[in-house]
């Protein structure tokens, strides 16, 4: 396929014209100068592509997750990790057409899937490119590596394209959502979104060598203070979704991009901490997933 061949179709376009791609639903015309919360016009904005080897153990699994990092974001946390790319805007543009030949550059290298990351305000352009990669001989897992404040409308849109969901809960209450990402309508969003995600894809499947196929992986990071309001999160998973839900339980937080200066959240959180999320965990039945040391 030509450079020239992988392009937009009408609708594709037209969303970008009057983008309601994320739950902010900005209405801007992305194809001309004009920004929305996302700072993202009408092309992908990439900030590195590689293998990674940091992820969850069936997503890099021994030869590596096909990462490609989108630049900006839908969300303002005040303590993000990729603040640079997230926030910052670190990355370039490029065309639907180099985007394709990245995840085959990533499969020939012996990738697991292709893994991007922070894709919310990027749909039309990764569903466009996948497409297009496709054609050219993609055939690996896609993995959607989300923070979870989704338009549900968007993820229907991938369904058959997305083998892999990668998605954060993060938050329990709107209240301390707004507070520290800037959204109050987090909680219903994510929730909806999740829904949507699990009756796509389901309960992970893995390889016989625990590579994912296919599936839903919950993360959940655990704040200082109790502010990821984690039983509310652990309780709608039980409950709402399936007890064999694959939950990545990450114990990683430290005071990152504005963090420092908030009393909330300039320090590490305590193994107590961590230990009180996962005794409610167990105490709920939910026995599949990642836990980390602390």
């Amino acid at each position: 396929m030509s450079e020239n061949e992988c392009h937009y179709s009408e609708d594709e376009l037209n969303l970008l014209k009057n983008c309601v791609v994320c739950p902010w639903q900005c209405g801007v015309d992305r194809t001309t100068s004009r920004l929305g919360v996302c700072n993202t016009g009408h092309l992908p904005v990439v900030s590195s592509y590689n293998l990674h080897f940091g992820e969850e153990p069936p997503i890099s699994g021994y030869k590596g997750s096909g990462t490609i990092f989108l630049t900006n974001c839908n969300m303002k946390c005040i303590y993000c990790q990729n603040y640079p790319i997230s926030q910052y805007g670190n990355g370039e543009e490029v065309s639907l057409h180099r985007l394709a030949e990245m995840m085959l550059m990533l499969q020939s290298r012996g990738a697991h899937n292709i893994n991007f990351v922070t894709p919310t305000h990027q749909v039309v352009q990764i569903k466009r490119a996948i497409l297009c990669a496709r054609d050219m001989g993609l055939e690996i897992p896609i993995v959607y590596n989300s923070s979870g404040y989704d338009s549900v409308r968007q993820l229907e849109s991938l369904k058959g394209l997305i083998d892999i969901y990668l998605v954060d809960m993060r938050y329990g209450d709107n209240k301390i959502a707004k507070k520290y990402s800037g959204i109050d309508n987090y909680v219903e969003v994510n929730q909806d979104a999740l829904l949507e995600m699990h009756r796509q894809v389901g309960d992970l499947m893995l390889d016989d060598h625990g590579i994912a196929k296919k599936g839903i992986i919950i993360r959940h990071l655990v704040l200082p203070n109790g502010l990821s309001g984690s039983k509310e999160i652990l309780e709608f998973i039980r409950y709402k979704l399936s007890k064999d839900t694959y939950i990545s339980m990450m114990s990683q937080y430290f005071p990152a991009y504005q963090a420092p200066d908030n009393p909330n959240l300039n320090r590490r959180i305590k193994k107590k901490e961590y230990d009180s999320v996962l005794r409610i965990m167990e105490s709920l039945g939910l026995e599949r997933g990642w836990v980390q040391d602390i």
